[in-house]
């Protein structure tokens, strides 16, 4: 059911030094920042041959990075995504499989334009899982 890795999203405190790292010192090609009001988080991606970082850093008060980075003050690993072909189907494959989708169970546009859902991390060996419609 799912298909290629999207991204690892990594939350940041400092998304400038961050983008520092991966841009000045390790020579990564670094989008410039998208603000997603929605998601509650400013996002940049790190592009490499095979697939993506996106660095997170929060957005307003009620960021659910900004309570990732509560428990993890130097930032860390946040998400994997994974591409499927079909969002809904895979929503309803995996609900009446036991899976629990987080929110309202219904997905949103992600920062790239597509839609996306997250998957409980208890329910995949704890870790947050974000499905995007390829």
């Amino acid at each position: 059911m799912i298909g290629k890795l999207n991204h690892v999203a990594i939350a940041v405190p400092d998304l400038d030094a961050a983008v520092s790292i991966y841009r000045d010192t390790l020579g990564a090609e670094v989008s410039e920042p998208v603000i997603l009001p929605e998601h509650g988080v400013t996002v940049v991606f790190v592009e490499l041959p095979n697939t993506r970082i996106e660095l997170l850093q929060p957005l307003g008060e009620q960021s659910p990075i900004g309570r990732f980075l509560e428990k993890n003050p130097a930032g860390g690993m946040h998400h994997l995504c994974y591409e499927v072909e079909d969002i809904e189907t895979a929503a309803a494959h995996l609900t009446a499989l036991g899976a629990r989708v987080l929110g309202n169970g219904r997905p949103r546009i992600g920062a790239h334009g597509k839609p996306v859902l997250f998957l409980h991390p208890k329910d995949f060996c704890g870790t947050l899982v974000e499905l995007e419609q390829a």
